[in-house]
């Protein structure tokens, strides 16, 4: 059994520049199919989901991109990062001036690595949150999400409570790849970025990755 996730994760990552926001470093693994498949052996669990935390998504990358060119999406302001993984998106947030910033996920192993890359690249102010916070409103200024939009079921449930949060007057950022439930009629496209990612995840070098907004009514 993994006892101590934050050695594991020191064990099984390595610090590296993320490629498309190289201004942040992140613990990442070199294999994703080995690293899951480890974690699934130690933790006795078969069918885990993916050790996200491990990796630098390519919504994530480009949401992160976006905000660190445009710091006045955060700036002062109170941030939820949704569905953090390695915290890349809150550690670009703080480094762009959030105030404050928090950083949500379900899985453990997310929110020690989260703990741990805020460390690692210098940031204060970021709590990692074990919770799942959807339908929740805690007085976000800002909400940024990356790469929420890979299942059906999750991509329609997150969407609503987004709106929700959009329409009483948050910024709600969405980093996406092309995911296939991204609900594109009910956004508008503010930037596009090509990616570098890891093939063994996308199938490709390369992603063509956009940051999307909700189309004010």
């Amino acid at each position: 059994m993994i006892s101590d996730p934050i050695a594991f994760i020191r064990s099984e990552t390595r610090l590296r520049p993320v490629p498309h926001a190289p201004e942040i470093s992140l613990h990442v693994a070199d294999e994703a199919t080995e690293l899951w498949q480890k974690t699934e052996e130690e933790l006795g669990e078969i069918g885990l989901p993916p050790p996200f935390w491990a990796f630098a998504w390519a919504g994530g990358q480009a949401l992160a991109r976006y905000v660190l060119d445009h710091p006045e999406t955060v700036r002062g302001r109170r941030v939820l990062d949704f569905a953090s993984g390695s915290g890349l998106v809150a550690i670009a947030a703080m480094k762009a001036g959030a105030s404050a910033v928090t950083a949500c996920d379900i899985d453990a192993f997310a929110v020690a690595a989260i703990g741990m890359n805020a460390a690692a690249n210098g940031v204060s102010s970021i709590t990692p949150l074990r919770e799942d916070v959807v339908g929740q409103d805690r007085g976000w200024d800002a909400v940024l999400a990356g790469d929420i939009c890979y299942e059906r079921d999750l991509a329609e449930r997150v969407t609503d409570w987004l709106l929700s949060l959009s329409r009483r007057g948050a910024t709600v950022l969405i980093g996406d790849p092309g995911r296939s439930y991204l609900p594109k009629d009910r956004l508008e496209n503010l930037a596009v970025y090509e990616v570098p990612v890891t093939r063994t995840l996308e199938d490709s070098d390369v992603k063509s990755s956009s940051v999307w907004r909700f189309r004010q009514p």
